[in-house]
């Protein structure tokens, strides 16, 4: 079996709920000529805008995956997570101008119900820690947050909901929105493209906690978003497998004999999702060590417009990548590389550029909050103390003039 063939069957796996991978051709608009991005040249970078102050954030800040939001008189609320150490993860915002000192406020956790604080998150069993946080307005006028968290045999997607914005309450810390191959409830459940990592269940699950449903085992880097509709669309990463002999196996990187791969799931109520199919995937036009760690998208009336993690997996960096699709499922990618260029070493930005939740309009510009790191993904290289920092670009438009 060739290199191509494996990946067709790998990724079009013999499960009921994952959607056969065919193509859209029938979408009407689907031909229409795809609009072109800026030139990279257009950005500007701003620099450092939040970073490592306080001592619970101990080195490393992310804005990955989280939300930017204007505030007016140029400050923002950033949200952001302590990416660190596992057992110091946290999530929190930072709110003034960017480039200035910024208030930050971290989440208060409990158990119980959620504390009154600014950000506070109740229903959260002890020792569960969040991180890659996503804050959504929805269309009730109720908030609702998502993020991973992590524990003892803990890592799975978490919806909490409030009605001020300050309190938030887990909806059922025991039935996630998604589970990671790393949970406990997922051990010896094969994932759609049967990846497995424990083949044997865990004696640590409570009786009343259900085993993981297949089609919900998903890696991290989850983006999600409520449609205009009132349903959502989230965007998370699959894995597939592949043997040593293979030309797509990295020994040097830190999950070797895994791709990563974008699947795209959809829901109603944003908590049960039961639609999932595969849209981002390397095909013959990338390096075989091409690999997708994250897609975050920006609507606009021309389509979505897409932020892929572009991962050279052989390289260990991780290039922001430009893509376009009109209905979230069919994917172009005529760039096929880097839209806003990493820094030159020993930038914060030289290894990686993670983007946060979307593009954001505002005051004439288009503003793009990231996350830069200096360190290779495997973490054995770094152009000095590694760390990682939430960092800004802007442009007149993001299309080509």
């Amino acid at each position: 079996m060739n290199r191509r063939t494996f990946l067709q069957t790998s990724v079009c796996a013999t499960s009921a709920v994952v959607a056969a991978c065919e193509t859209h051709s029938g979408v009407a608009d689907m031909d229409a000529p795809v609009p072109r991005p800026c030139a990279a040249t257009r950005w500007r970078k701003d620099g450092v805008v939040l970073e490592a102050t306080e001592p619970w954030e101990g080195e490393n800040v992310q804005n990955f995956t989280a939300r930017a939001e204007p505030l007016g008189r140029g400050a923002w609320r950033l949200w952001y997570s302590v990416s660190g150490q596992r057992q110091r993860y946290a999530v929190a915002f930072a709110e003034g101008v960017p480039g200035q000192p910024m208030k930050k406020v971290r989440a208060a956790l409990s158990p119980r119900e959620p504390p009154d604080e600014p950000l506070a998150i109740g229903n959260l069993p002890e020792g569960w820690n969040p991180v890659q946080i996503v804050h959504l307005r929805l269309r009730n006028g109720r908030h609702r947050l998502y993020f991973w968290a992590h524990g003892p045999e803990i890592a799975r997607y978490l919806a909490a909901d409030s009605d001020d914005g300050r309190r938030y309450r887990v909806v059922d810390p025991l039935r996630p929105t998604l589970y990671h191959p790393n949970d406990r409830a997922a051990f010896g459940v094969p994932s759609p493209d049967g990846v497995v990592f424990r083949a044997e269940k865990s004696a640590n699950r409570p009786s009343d906690e259900p085993m993981a449903l297949p089609w919900l085992i998903s890696n991290d880097a989850t983006n999600i978003y409520q449609l205009a509709d009132g349903t959502f669309e989230m965007c998370s990463v699959a894995l597939i497998r592949v043997p040593k002999n293979d030309p797509a196996y990295v020994a040097e990187d830190n999950a070797p004999g895994l791709l990563r791969v974008v699947d795209r799931y959809t829901s109603a109520d944003g908590l049960r999702f039961e639609n999932r199919r595969r849209v981002i995937q390397r095909d013959a036009d990338d390096p075989v060590d091409q690999q997708f760690y994250y897609l975050s998208l920006t609507h606009t009336p021309k389509g979505r417009v897409g932020l892929l993690g572009h991962y050279r997996c052989r390289a260990q960096t991780m290039d922001l990548e430009w893509c376009f699709s009109r209905d979230g499922v069919d994917w172009r990618r005529p760039r096929r590389t880097g839209w806003l260029p990493r820094g030159e070493p020993p930038a914060p930005d030289c290894y990686g550029i993670y983007a946060g939740s979307q593009l954001v309009e505002h005051d004439g510009r288009w503003h793009l909050f990231y996350t830069g790191v200096n360190s290779s993904h495997n973490g054995r290289h770094a152009y000095g103390k590694a760390r990682q920092v939430v960092m800004l670009a802007t442009t007149d438009s993001i299309w080509e003039e």
